[in-house]
């Protein structure tokens, strides 16, 4: 019986050996070499409050905003409105509080179906095309590349990314604002401050059904294994970068969709960019494009990509500049 357990084990170990080794080869192959950084043409400007084209900036050109605030969105009409009017109103009681500080929020729809650019316009209208500005992309990219795309049409000094439906409570930018200051001196101006959920699991655990929760942890264990280990929580859609910090982790992404958050910490944390976990207060709003099961299968694939197409070479931090 002995003989059969250690014949069927290594066995299975080398068949797992195999699985590994194909994959392997499969993530290799099948890498793109660089991030795509193309811009269709109507991509390369937005419309401004009186109805005119004017050129997009970039995120090379010295930043001449304190405070740059990308918003990815995507069939979010009916929940836009509630985090613009609660984003907007804290910016500009801070402002009058403190008229030095200048400010920008930039509303990417990436591809919608439904009036996410017209909602997003009338903001523009109300507000100028100074301080909010709407980049309409002509194909859905995934979460992470209308970020990217936001962060490298932006003018500001700070770089936050904010969800669509307004989650995170907004004034805490305050708190990941003192989470970066307290990495000062940042090397190389670079430095990122997460909002954290980690403090809500228990709760959150509690009104889950086993099944998510088990694919919850699934999802952590992955992370922690394979990309991140610093970072309880690398979902959180709160996350403040440094202009620099941003320019260097964007031009290096390749995942655009929901794992891009962790490729973006893998990336910071190959580069040595200091990173803080900052606990923010948070509430689950309906309407999430995640797909409880399918999403996380694919964010579990693209974990795994992640590790070893950096592990092969087949991707290699960017080092140049790109637009």
């Amino acid at each position: 019986m002995e003989p059969f357990l250690a014949d069927a084990v290594a066995a299975l170990a080398a068949l797992a050996a195999a699985a590994l080794s194909l994959i392997t080869i499969v993530a290799h192959i099948t890498a793109t070499k660089m991030p795509n950084f193309h811009r269709h043409e109507e991509e390369k400007f937005f419309v401004n409050a009186e109805g005119k084209k004017e050129s997009i900036p970039s995120i090379h050109d010295p930043p001449t905003k304190e405070l740059s605030v990308v918003v990815p969105s995507y069939n979010e009409e009916d929940r836009l409105p509630l985090m613009m009017d609660e984003a907007l109103d804290y910016l500009e009681k801070r402002q009058k509080r403190d008229p030095a500080f200048t400010y920008e929020v930039i509303v990417v729809d990436d591809g919608s179906k439904d009036q996410t650019a017209k909602v997003a316009m009338k903001y523009c209208k109300k507000y100028g095309s100074d301080k909010v500005r709407v980049l309409t992309l002509v194909k859905n990219r995934g979460k992470g590349g209308a970020v990217r795309m936001g962060v490298f049409s932006c003018r500001g000094g700070k770089i936050l990314m904010a969800d669509a439906d307004g989650a995170t409570k907004f004034a805490d930018i305050e708190k990941v604002e003192e989470g970066l200051r307290n990495l000062q001196p940042w090397p190389d101006q670079m430095a990122i401050a997460c909002g954290s959920r980690a403090h809500l699991e228990q709760d959150s655990i509690a009104q889950r059904s086993y099944f998510r929760t088990l694919l919850m942890y699934g999802f952590h264990f992955l992370v922690w294994f394979l990309c991140v280990k610093e970072i309880r929580d690398t979902q959180c859609g709160f996350k403040l970068l440094t202009r620099e910090a941003a320019s260097r982790t964007f031009s290096s992404l390749h995942i655009e969709r929901w794992a891009f958050d962790v490729e973006l910490l893998y990336i910071a944390q190959r580069l040595k960019i200091p990173i803080a976990e900052v606990a923010v207060n948070w509430t689950e709003i309906e309407g999430s494009k995640l797909v409880p099961f399918w999403s996380w299968l694919q964010m579990g694939r693209d974990l795994l990509f992640i590790r070893l197409r950096y592990l092969t070479g087949a991707w290699r931090l960017e080092t140049s500049k790109s637009n």
